[in-house]
């Protein structure tokens, strides 16, 4: 089995969706660098959309994705508000420059086809790219966007390579058993596995990249107002919840804003709803083609900063020095399920992202707390306990309705699971996180397929008015 970097799990990316936007972004991108100097010689492009991304696709941006992937575009560089402008102009014109400089024809129309009946064998998320070279010679090639921004190709799925860490952790009692041998805490052993791909000092850059960007998206999150683009026409809430729970004052910059808010009320209700809005903050930026960080995936991505903001706002255990801890134990937690389950929603329904997005935040906060390995663990555990059997069934395939409100539950979720499992000095448990995600993975199997993020069953069937979705 193949070790799994906690930075494939938390991850810069943009919104909506990491395996409907991120995947067939990087997978564009993927594919052109499989033809390297080919892509000069490029005549004509054409893009096949299967299942999952074909049935919800439209609504996940998965066509403005791609177009923006052939053109040379990267996700965790570009403007976001330069997106629309930049889309119209290819589907206007009928022109796309591939890799930005050499110039086809393209019609969207024609050349981009949501193929909402056929699926590909291997994912529910297939994409099949093809071109035509200025001497006839045609290329095709298939790309699965597998969740969480991951991708794999045809080609990898029969010529694997394997990566391995020093000290390989695939289970939960692989984390235990390597935390007792070496005498280390949790986030101790990760950042030692860690450096397999990164040296110490590139691994807590990356950590306060991600900080940053996780409360920049936050605060921006809090500052924006207005609906939501898709057709929903879901009116942003955080800005209005952010204004009531400061008494109407408004803050100039990040650091000002988490002063009133730790010198504000603290009571339970209040520390309730500050956790909504965090989360809530995040899943609009992330409905609305924003930066957010993936974690695990986007769909899911308020959990965790949600988490995090309690914690900093609210804990006095809690400062900038923990952040490294947090966010090694939570991605580690994460390859866990990525590598014994599913992180995708279209495998395994929404308890394969909120699920696995609120057992990553409460393993991460019971360390915060004071808890033991088997504590942290138990934690995680707990968390997805009580999302097991979650559906995906997005209205209009837009990641809004349930989505963003799912974010606020699985961070509570989160916390409580955290708590109860700090609490649990006697081990009583009877249920591991191996277990767990055993049961998880089962679960999603069964699962029928109109659960899978297809908009075909559940809260999806509801009829809502949506233009062109």
């Amino acid at each position: 089995m193949e070790s799994i970097s906690v930075f494939d799990i938390i991850k810069i990316g943009i919104g909506p969706s990491s395996s409907h936007t991120m995947g067939p972004w990087k997978a564009a991108a993927m594919f052109l660098s499989f033809l390297d100097k080919k892509v000069l010689d490029i005549e004509k492009l054409n893009v096949k959309l299967f299942g999952s991304l074909a049935k919800t696709g439209r609504g996940h941006g998965t066509g403005v994705a791609i177009l923006l992937g052939f053109s040379g575009e990267d996700y965790t560089k570009i403007d976001p508000l330069t997106i629309g402008e930049k889309v119209d102009k290819i589907v206007s014109e009928k022109i796309i420059y591939i890799q930005g400089k050499h110039k086809i024809d393209f019609d969207s129309e024609t050349d981009l086809l949501f193929l909402n009946k056929e699926t590909l064998q291997y994912h529910p998320n297939g994409m099949r790219f093809e071109v035509v070279l200025k001497n006839g010679e045609t290329i095709s090639k298939e790309y699965f966007s597998v969740g969480g921004g991951f991708v794999v190709s045809d080609m990898e799925l029969t010529n694997q390579v394997l990566h391995q860490t020093k000290y390989p952790c695939h289970s939960g009692q692989d984390i235990i058993d390597n935390c007792k041998r070496l005498n280390l805490e949790i986030p101790e052993l990760v950042l030692l596995n860690e450096q397999a791909w990164r040296t110490e000092k590139e691994i807590r850059a990356q950590v306060n990249m991600i900080w940053e960007e996780i409360k920049g998206c936050v605060f921006r999150g809090t500052k924006r107002k207005g609906v939501l683009p898709g057709g929903l026409n879901v009116r942003r809430r955080a800005y209005d919840m952010n204004k009531k729970l400061l008494g109407g004052k408004s803050s100039a910059n990040f650091e000002d804003w988490i002063t009133a808010i730790k010198n504000g009320r603290q009571d339970f209700n209040t520390v309730n709803k500050w956790i909504s809005t965090f989360a809530i903050a995040v899943n609009e930026e992330n409905a609305a083609l924003g930066r957010i960080v993936t974690a695990p995936t986007n769909g899911a991505s308020g959990v965790i900063p949600a988490v995090m903001m309690y914690a900093y706002c609210f804990l006095d255990v809690f400062d900038e020095d923990n952040i490294l801890d947090f966010i090694l134990i939570a991605g580690e937690i994460g390859t866990l399920y990525k590598k014994k389950a599913t992180i995708s929603a279209a495998m395994g329904g929404c308890q394969a992202e909120i699920g696995v997005s609120s057992s990553m935040a409460a393993g991460a906060l019971a360390y915060v707390l004071g808890g033991n390995t088997k504590q942290i663990l138990q934690a995680a555990e707990i968390a997805m306990e009580h999302h097991l059997g979650m559906t995906c069934d997005p209205i209009g395939g837009l990641v809004q309705i349930p989505c963003i409100e799912r974010n606020s539950m699985g961070a509570i979720k989160a916390i409580t699971a955290a708590n109860i499992a700090v609490e649990d000095i006697t081990d009583t448990s009877k249920i591991t996180l191996d277990d767990v995600i055993a049961s998880m993975w089962e679960t999603a199997q069964d699962m029928n397929g109109k659960y899978k993020e297809t908009s075909e069953g559940g809260l999806a069937k509801i009829p809502v008015n949506i233009p062109n979705c």
